[in-house]
């Protein structure tokens, strides 16, 4: 997934959704209408998160410096969670509580004409954008499939889009239903159910994406696949003999940080090692492109407890770091 496919799609939402925000709230002023509240209030939401969304990706472009060694990269993650947190507290927050109080005291839809043009232009809108995504979105995925690349993806910033313009259709498309339910068949309180059940989606919503981006914030591993290339490239190097642990951590959506064990040759001389760990280390990353710091420990699977009343032998000192590759 490009970088420049991802704001793409991030400015086209954060330009539509304005444009509906002001829409829907000048509906809401002029019909009363508790759904069309609740809409507009999801579209300004919707425009603060694409805004955070933005500036999380120009963080995370920051290079590396003597404070953060591996880059600003996990910034699009932090500010993903925070666009789910915001989503849950104001979105769907303030939506059941517009609900509530229309079913407390509901009253009569004016004006209702302007609900249906509103609403139906910003399916429109809304259509146009979550196509956008899903476009961009399908593109990313390759093979796998559309619930599989959401849990796979180290990439949030855009499976967060597809799932803010999948949640704002769905709200338009209850919002419309409550509007034709208390115009034509008069339930008065189905406009304040439909707040009710939009805030139920964003309340969904956001809970789920907090779920995905929480294990790339704390430190997820790369795709198992991936690991298992790496393991293979090292285990075919004639300096190594065993292969004990590759660990992984993703820094940011095209940064993969990986940290491996390997017990070399004992008769390997230490210019030798060093030619075979520079060698691994290039390979590696002209292989996958996306590990970006390479650290390789020589060290043996067991390694003989020293004790306090002997020095360390050249047996011992095989557990320390051999190289740091970088």
């Amino acid at each position: 997934m490009s970088a420049s496919g991802s704001k793409l799609v991030i400015v086209a939402a954060f330009i539509g959704n304005a444009l509906v925000a002001v829409t829907k709230f000048a509906a809401a002023l002029v019909t009363g209408s508790s759904a069309m509240m609740s809409e507009g209030i999801h579209s300004l939401v919707d425009c603060g998160n694409q805004a955070l969304l933005l500036y999380g990706m120009k963080r995370a472009a920051i290079p590396a410096d003597e404070a953060f060694p591996f880059g600003h990269g996990k910034e699009v993650y932090f500010w993903s969670f925070v666009v789910a947190i915001l989503i849950f507290a104001v979105g769907a927050a303030v939506s059941i509580y517009e609900g509530i109080l229309h079913l407390r005291h509901p009253g009569e839809l004016t004006n209702v004409l302007v609900n249906y043009i509103v609403l139906l232009l910003a399916i429109v809108f809304e259509g146009v954008c979550w196509l956008l995504a899903l476009r961009e979105f399908t593109r990313a995925k390759g093979k796998w499939g559309y619930v599989e690349a959401v849990k796979k993806s180290k990439d949030p910033s855009l499976f967060v889009v597809l799932f803010e313009d999948s949640a704002a259709i769905i709200g338009l498309l209850v919002a419309l239903c409550g509007v034709l339910c208390g115009h034509l068949l008069g339930i008065t309180w189905a406009d304040g159910a439909a707040s009710v059940i939009i805030g139920t989606i964003l309340g969904g919503t956001a809970i789920w994406l907090a779920y995905e981006t929480k294990s790339l914030l704390i430190g997820e591993a790369a795709d198992p696949e991936l690991v298992q290339g790496i393991r293979a490239i090292v285990a075919s190097s004639p300096a190594v003999t065993r292969v004990n642990e590759v660990l992984t951590m993703h820094m940011g959506p095209n940064f993969v940080l990986a940290n491996l064990s390997v017990d070399f040759c004992d008769d390997g001389h230490t210019q030798e090692l060093e030619h075979a760990v520079a060698a691994l280390d290039a390979r590696i990353k002209q292989e996958y492109p996306t590990v970006k710091r390479i650290f390789i420990e020589a060290e043996s699977w067991r390694v003989p407890p020293v004790s306090a009343s002997r020095r360390p032998t050249a047996a011992d000192l095989t557990s320390e770091p051999m190289a740091d590759q970088g």
